[in-house]
């Protein structure tokens, strides 16, 4: 199935049997991937296994069931490099308050 379904799935299904010390582990839920298309399209099990990729490095067949049954496959990837462009103006800690808020400069008379 994962050849067939598409790179996204096929590279899920490798990245699934890696993270398991134990081969049969990993093909449970590489079984429970392929049961899904009996439910849901290899077009669809293709777009969440894209986006699961979004997510995480290491995915979980459950983050890919999740994707399928809130429908987040059907909607388009956010562009991640425009995020993180947008974020290189934001401070690394997050909220961080000013000199104004503590006073302003002057604090040092």
């Amino acid at each position: 199935m994962g050849a067939t379904a598409g790179p996204s799935t096929l590279l899920t299904i490798e990245r699934i049997l890696e993270s398991y010390s134990v081969e049969k582990q990993g093909l449970k839920s590489t079984y429970g991937l392929m049961k899904l298309a009996d439910k849901y399209s290899i077009e669809r099990i293709e777009k969440a296994c894209e986006r699961v990729f979004s997510y995480t490095p290491r995915p979980k067949l459950k983050s890919i069931q999740t994707i399928l049954k809130t429908g987040h496959d059907k909607l388009p990837l956010e562009n991640r490099e425009k995020e993180s462009s947008t974020r290189k103006n934001d401070s690394a800690y997050g909220f961080t308050r000013g000199a104004d808020y503590y006073g302003g400069n002057d604090n040092d008379n």
